[in-house]
């Protein structure tokens, strides 16, 4: 059975509180993921949103199709991008803490990539945007330490 994953990330300020919300559909299953963060930025949630998905399979080797509106990720890895960086060391690349945590999890399936305009009437995707909103406008949010740490933004 494929499971396709709708993400979205969103930041109020870039860097500023954001948020991811993710959908995961799989037959009759539906599940929904979504956090915030006081200090981050939109690319870093947008990968944030995929890498989550991602990590909440339950079975290796699981046929997933990811639909984003991030050009930043979708590109990344459907033109190759990310294995350039990985053979240059991330040299003067952002998020690579996250880029590191996306290959561990991705190898683990067989991941295929669909970019969708955003704010376009996709109901999913408007709907993982409502989550990640939502999220980054939550009190006491904790903090993206990749981001504030100063290492990888």
């Amino acid at each position: 059975m494929r499971i396709t994953i709708y993400t979205d990330g969103a930041s109020r300020g870039n860097p500023g509180p954001g948020g991811y919300g993710t959908v995961l559909l799989a037959g009759p299953y539906r599940k929904e993921i979504s956090e915030g963060f006081r200090k981050t930025t939109n690319n870093r949630m947008e990968l944030l949103a995929v890498i989550k998905g991602l990590e909440a399979l339950k079975k290796e080797g699981s046929e997933v199709l990811v639909i984003s509106d991030s050009k930043y990720v979708v590109d990344s890895v459907t033109k190759g991008w990310i294995w350039g960086w990985v053979k240059k060391g991330f040299k003067d690349k952002k998020n690579e803490d996250l880029w590191r945590r996306f290959i561990e999890v991705y190898k683990k399936h067989k991941v295929t990539f669909r970019w969708v305009k955003g704010h376009a009437g996709n109901v999913e995707n408007e709907r993982c945007d409502q989550l990640a909103v939502q999220a980054a406008e939550l009190p006491g949010l904790p903090a993206d330490a990749g981001y504030e740490s100063g290492q990888y933004s």
